[in-house]
């Protein structure tokens, strides 16, 4: 049986249909059952693969746009069921897809450049994203998919969850709910071997203490976040809920495009100055998409679908962010964390016009051309700026694997000594 996934991401019935076959192979090893349902009725699906009662919780698909977490799913689940002693004392669990309705409309084929990407990108708003809605949601409006989340790991609770993410350009790190020493050094040890930089600056981390290169713990609770505009909190999230059982989450990225710009721990000249220039940057790139939106809107007779609405969020999350580049201190002066903010400013309007996009050319509009050909500048000129190399999907998926099991040795070894 062949470890390596093909080269082109899974839709979510294909992975469904891995694990029912694993699941029928190994009848009394792995299970496949049905654990809720999306907000359109999906199914939402756990592999299970052992019996122990220490366990660990692998989630793909919590972000629509990061597909690469199927693909490394499909590739643990058939090596836990390889290697035996990856299982002995401890089960494995895996959540196929947080987002299933996300996933059906975020449109990922084999992707040859980032416009082909942004073509088909959806990234839902904060309160629609089954991890990040508890941070901006009251517990009574939250959607079934974080609900089915949360039960799963009360049933199971996992001493570890890992969740599957992507970035489409930098590098790979690991965000950590707490500590988990000695997972660094290999970390960046896989890494290099598959020519992936470690993003040493991640602005998703930024303020955060590093336990080593690209290895992020997240603050406690009374810490001031580095963008106070950003409404949701990690602390927030569905990844501490682990932590009322003892156990803790690890966030492990990957980029499908590689840029050495974010591995680079240097010291900037004046990251202060580069912050506001990147302010600015930030501001005219959405005020040209919200100049599309404004005279669009009334064309579109009132629709209020997810993409507009995640279009529209994104934007609206903007004027903050550029006041805290602005007026707050940077939360590094490196070169990498510099160059992550960067990468973070272009990819924000990008997104928000490229979501535009899809609605404009679904419903004919006669602004589409102008704004396929600003998603086609922008995603070139990212592509430029960062020096963009793809990762092939294997390395993608081998590195992120090799971090899965690298953090479940570590974090056990700490949990039950």
């Amino acid at each position: 049986m062949s470890l390596l996934p093909e080269l082109r991401y899974p839709s979510v019935p294909e992975l469904v249909a891995c694990a029912r076959a694993l699941a029928a192979s190994e009848p009394g090893l792995c299970a496949l059952r049905q654990v809720g349902r999306s907000r359109a009725g999906r199914p939402l699906h756990l592999l299970s693969v052992g019996h122990a009662q220490r366990s660990v919780l692998v989630v793909a698909g919590a972000h629509a746009n990061e597909p690469t977490g199927g693909s490394t799913l499909r590739v643990l689940a058939r090596r836990v069921l390889a290697e035996r002693e990856l299982r002995t004392g401890t089960s494995w669990h895996f959540l196929l897809c947080a987002d299933p309705d996300g996933a059906a409309l975020h449109v990922t084929p084999a992707p040859r450049s980032l416009l082909d990407y942004h073509l088909g990108f959806y990234r839902p708003t904060g309160a629609e994203q089954p991890e990040w809605s508890p941070s901006v949601l009251p517990p009574d409006r939250l959607p079934p998919e974080t609900r089915t989340l949360t039960g799963v790991i009360d049933e199971l609770r996992p001493y570890l969850q890992v969740t599957l993410h992507g970035t489409d350009l930098g590098g790979s790190w690991v965000q950590l709910t707490r500590d988990v020493p000695g997972l660094a050094e290999p970390f960046a040890k896989s890494a290099a071997q598959l020519h992936i930089p470690v993003e040493t600056g991640a602005s998703d981390a930024a303020g955060w203490p590093a336990s080593g290169p690209g290895v992020h713990v997240m603050p406690g609770p009374g810490t001031d976040a580095a963008y106070p505009s950003m409404p949701d909190d990690a602390r927030h999230s569905t990844w501490y809920h682990a932590h009322r059982y003892g156990g803790l989450t690890a966030v492990v990225e990957v980029p499908m495009w590689a840029s050495d710009l974010v591995d680079d721990p240097a010291p900037h000249p004046a990251p202060a100055a580069a912050m506001r220039r990147l302010a600015g940057r930030l501001l005219r790139d959405s005020l040209e998409v919200e100049r599309v939106l404004a005279q669009a809107l009334p064309r579109l007779d009132g629709a209020d679908g997810p993409l507009l609405r995640a279009a529209r969020w994104a934007l609206e999350l903007i004027p903050g962010l550029a006041e805290d580049w602005t007026h707050t201190a940077p939360a590094a002066s490196t070169m990498a964390y510099v160059g992550s903010v960067d990468a973070f400013g272009r990819r924000l309007p990008l997104r928000a016009a490229a979501m535009l996009l899809r609605v404009l050319r679904e419903s004919g509009d006669r602004a589409a051309p102008d704004l396929e050909r600003l998603v086609a500048t922008w995603s070139d000129a990212f592509a430029r700026r960062f020096r963009a190399r793809w990762v092939p999907l294997d390395h993608q998926v081998e590195h992120q694997s090799r971090t899965v099991l690298l953090a479940a040795q570590q974090a056990r070894e700490q949990a039950y000594p």
